[in-house]
C-alpha cells in the first residue's frame, strides 16, 4: 500500500470513527453530507485536519484542487463550512452563516433539518469548480 492511499484510508477511517462516536442525528448529518460531496464530486480527497487534544478526531476536510468544504460537529449544529463561499451562487439560499465573511459561507445543519440535497450538490460542484479554475490559472 502506498503511502497516499494509507494516508486516505487513515482520514475515511477518522472520519468513520467521528460519526460512530457520535452516535446521535450529528453523526446520522455528517454521515449523509460525506455521501452528497462523494456524490457530487466523485474525485474528491478526504482528509482530517486541526486534530488536537479537544478534537482527537480532527475536522472532515473535502478537497479538490483545494479545500471545498469542512464539516465540524458542534453541541447543536454540524457545520458545513465552505472557505471560498463568497465567491460561490446561492441561489437556493443553503449558506445561514457568516454572511458577512468576505471568504467563507457556512449551513449550519440542526437536528431535524432536511437537506436540499439538489441544491448541495450544485454549490459542491460550484466549489469544484472555483477550485479547477484558481488551479488553472
Amino acid at each position: 500500500m502506498t503511502k497516499v492511499s494509507q494516508k486516505v484510508e487513515s482520514a475515511s477511517q477518522l472520519i468513520n470513527a467521528r460519526i460512530h462516536e457520535l452516535g446521535d442525528w450529528r453523526g446520522e448529518m455528517l454521515s449523509r453530507l460525506r455521501a452528497l460531496i462523494k456524490q457530487a464530486d466523485p474525485e474528491v480527497v478526504e482528509e482530517v485536519k486541526w486534530i488536537k487534544p479537544s478534537n482527537p478526531l480532527g475536522v472532515a476536510v473535502w478537497s479538490h484542487d483545494g479545500l471545498i468544504c469542512t464539516g465540524e460537529i458542534y453541541k447543536n449544529a454540524v457545520k458545513m463550512t465552505f472557505p471560498k463561499g463568497a465567491l460561490l451562487d446561492d441561489p437556493s439560499a443553503l449558506f445561514n452563516s457568516c454572511l458577512e465573511s468576505n471568504s467563507r459561507r457556512v449551513i449550519d445543519f440542526h437536528e431535524g433539518d432536511k437537506i436540499n440535497e439538489e441544491a448541495l450538490i450544485a454549490l459542491i460542484r460550484a466549489a469544484v469548480a472555483q477550485n479547477t479554475a484558481s488551479a488553472s490559472r
